[in-house]
């Protein structure tokens, strides 16, 4: 049995979806996610001192959207590339990742004070912001036209 290739037209659509996915979860981020960071980084931040949060809350609400965001990315990468070993290269780059950032996001917030506020704010940004995607877009382009 043959197998048949799907039309360029199918992979952008799924693209295009996972895309808008994505920007919902943004759009809708107040409700779907307990965050008390999102008032804080939209208010005067560099004057105020850290929100009152729930760790443990806060942790599994970071978790999810990072998962949410992670997923849609990874099929992105591969709705793109058509690589199995790409993908799991990607899915192993996004777990490494999130133990760093949420180690770091924590550390920041339990170990230093409001100071710090501008290191908490990028690491908190590639936690909840598909930025991943971003990067390894080109990175695997390229990577893939000179191998």
């Amino acid at each position: 049995m043959q197998y048949k290739k799907k039309p360029k037209i199918v992979d952008f659509l799924l693209i295009a979806l996972c895309v808008l996915a994505l920007a919902f979860i943004r759009f809708f981020e107040e409700t779907l996610f307990y965050d008390p960071f999102l008032k804080y980084f939209k208010s005067d931040y560099l004057n105020l001192p850290f929100p009152d949060f729930n760790g443990i809350g806060l942790f599994f609400s970071l978790l999810f959207r990072y998962v949410l965001n992670a997923s849609l990315s990874i099929a992105v990468i591969y709705f793109l590339f058509k690589d199995v070993s790409l993908t799991k290269f990607a899915s192993i780059l996004y777990l490494l990742l999130f133990i760093l950032l949420i180690l770091m996001f924590f550390g920041v917030v339990l170990f230093f004070d409001e100071k710090s506020n501008f290191i908490l704010f990028y690491v908190r940004r590639f936690i909840v912001q598909p930025l991943f995607l971003v990067l390894f877009v080109p990175a695997f382009y390229f990577q893939k036209k000179h191998s």
